[in-house]
């Protein structure tokens, strides 16, 4: 038997004793968690989902947390003499061996759900009432947390393009001086441009740079 399943936005098809890498998950080596989405179960006869098959689930076993090959991206442009750029990623994956195809009971499994690295862990079947309840209290923390972390902060509206609302956003993401950014890898600066939804704007201002000055100031 074998199921075609979806995570972290891509299709794989699996069966028991397979061993795959997929997008990070919320879970660490030596745990069992369980892929809810299931598209097709395939074996004597074949079950297509409408968009998913119900009560269907594949188990796995998460075997360690890796890396991806490293990508160089590089960008230069035409008649601007010295203008280039160089950025290396390396994808964070996890490596699961699959150990179970369920037909059906996926539900009353009790098995963790496989959920990004990004997400809340929640187990299968679980109800989504009480991650509502939780919104309010993120919200009320939010605003809280960025006035304490004001207070003894370096003022990171020197830095050029950052105005009082993308200051408040830094401080609500930890960022509270100039030497945590000067201090900054390519990774760090990925994830916060993901954070702060502006991609390639911290390197087109060249924050890290400035940062370097203003922190030996």
């Amino acid at each position: 038997m074998f199921a075609v399943m979806k995570t972290g936005g891509k299709q794989y098809k699996v069966k028991a004793g397979d061993r795959l890498r997929v997008e990070k998950l919320a879970a660490d080596a030596g745990e069992t968690v369980q892929f809810n989405d299931i598209l097709m179960l395939g074996g004597d006869s074949a079950t297509v989902g409408s968009p998913t098959v119900e009560g269907a689930a594949v188990q796995a076993t998460v075997v360690d947390q890796i890396k991806g090959e490293k990508l160089i991206h590089f960008v230069k442009r035409r008649r601007k003499h010295s203008s280039k750029r160089t950025k290396g990623h390396r994808q964070q994956l996890t490596l699961v061996e699959i150990t179970e195809i369920l037909t059906s009971g996926a539900d009353k499994s009790g098995v963790k759900a496989a959920v990004g690295a990004g997400s809340v862990a929640t187990t299968a079947g679980a109800a989504a009432a009480p991650k509502k309840a939780a919104k309010p209290a993120k919200t009320e923390a939010a605003p809280a947390a960025a006035a304490a972390a004001a207070e003894g902060a370096d003022d990171l509206k020197k830095l050029s393009g950052v105005g009082p609302a993308l200051e408040k956003k830094l401080l609500e993401a930890g960022v509270t001086s100039f030497a945590q950014i000067a201090a900054w890898t390519p990774e760090d600066v990925a994830a916060m441009d993901e954070k702060l939804s502006f991609k390639g704007r911290i390197e087109r201002e060249g924050w890290i740079e400035q940062a370097k000055e203003l922190a030996g100031e």
